[in-house]
Formats: structure tokens, C-alpha cells, sequence
């Protein structure tokens, strides 16, 4: 996951954003990259430095899976293990089974109960709400890792990206920053929104695979 630690977590503010953002358009924008990714390509590097593609999307079936049960607070081996203690497995039957959990964990953020005290995440418990911008950011920085590492075009809307600059901004200063959420990328303030959420990641805009 790219968010910073419990203390970061609990004094990120949400009261400039709506109470419940929607979770099914970054769902969607990360699925249609999944026909675009060629098994020739499972090897290939990621802006995630420790990530191959293949890792890349086992991490996007566990976060899936993870914030799906955050959603329905059901607390398990989902919830409460740390994403960066090993790396990531992919299964075989990734094609079919990411997509579905892509739209499990949209469609478990539409209840009203979900946003309501706290819950679980990677082996931390923090308020509700901001578990849900938090998977709304993960899909949106995964999804443009998946997309720039494998060739594919990637426009997140408007309003997911919004969610993403208010998760990371905050952070744009704290020191000690590592993993796969690294230090902050300078991106001119007129760049594109999808280029300074990107940069606010720890990423490079530009980065390309070989770099």
C-alpha cells in the first residue's frame, strides 16, 4: 500500500471531500488496463521498484481483497497483514478473479455503513473514512503503475483524482517517507492533476520502463 503509517492516517483531514467518494470509476480504470497486459510482459519493472508486473497485480488482487473486508469490517488474514512484509503472489487465475475483486471492493464502499468508525487495513486500524479515500488512492496510483509499465493509455476522472491529491498532499513534507510511497517528485504547479497526484506518490511522471 502507498500510505505512511497509522499517526499520517489518523490526522489526515477529510473535511474538504465528499463524505463517500465513489470507488467504481478507478475500479473501472484499473480493470480495462487488464487485456492490455501481455504474459510476456508478468516480468517487465514498475515505478514500484521493488514490483515486477506480476507483483504489481497480485498487490492489486490483495488490496482489493483487503479493503473489500475494511468495507464489510470483516477482520482477517486480509486485514490485518502488512502488504510490504513479502512480495506479492500471483495466481493463474488473475484475469478472472482481479476484475471481481475489483468490483467487490467498489461495489462494498456504496454502503453507508462502511464509512461509519473504524476498520482495518494492512495491519492497521484507522477510521472508516479515510480507509475509503485511502483505496480510492491506491487504485489510482496502481492503476497508472500498471498502465505506464505496460504501454497503456490511463486517464483516472476527475473527481478520483481529487480524492488522491487530498490523501497525499498532506504528506508532501514528512520526512522518513520509504516503500513503495518514497519521497516527493517536484511537479510544476501547472502540470496535470494526474501528474502531481503522481508526483505527490513518490513517482516520477515521465518514468518510463529501463529507467
Amino acid at each position: 500500500m502507498t500510505f505512511d503509517g497509522p499517526k499520517r492516517l489518523h490526522c489526515m483531514d477529510t473535511t474538504s471531500q465528499a463524505s463517500s467518494p465513489d470507488l467504481h470509476p478507478a475500479a473501472r480504470a484499473v480493470a480495462q488496463l487488464i487485456d492490455g497486459v501481455d504474459d510476456a510482459r508478468l516480468d517487465d519493472p514498475t515505478p514500484c521498484p521493488q514490483y515486477a508486473v506480476r507483483e504489481l497485480l497480485g498487490h492489486l488482487v490483495g488490496l482489493s481483497t483487503a479493503f473489500r473486508d475494511a468495507a464489510r469490517k470483516d477482520f482477517g488474514p486480509s486485514t490485518n497483514t502488512d502488504p510490504g512484509s513479502v512480495l506479492p503472489v500471483l495466481d493463474d487465475d488473475w484475469r478472472t478473479v482481479l476484475p471481481r475483486r475489483l468490483e467487490e471492493l467498489a461495489e462494498s464502499w456504496t454502503a453507508p455503513t462502511a464509512w461509519d468508525g473504524d476498520t482495518q487495513a494492512g495491519g492497521i486500524t484507522f477510521p472508516a473514512a479515510i480507509a475509503g479515500r485511502v483505496a480510492l488512492n491506491e487504485l489510482v496510483i496502481h492503476g497508472w503503475d500498471l498502465a505506464r509499465a505496460t504501454g497503456q493509455e490511463y486517464a483516472p476522472g476527475e473527481a478520483s483524482l481529487e480524492v488522491s491529491y487530498g490523501v497525499l498532499k498532506p504528506a508532501g513534507d514528512a520526512p522518513g517517507r520509504g516503500g513503495l510511497f518514497g519521497p516527493v517528485v517536484e511537479v510544476p504547479e501547472n502540470a496535470p492533476l494526474l501528474d502531481r497526484v503522481v508526483g505527490f506518490s513518490g513517482r516520477r511522471p515521465d518514468w518510463q520502463p529501463g529507467d
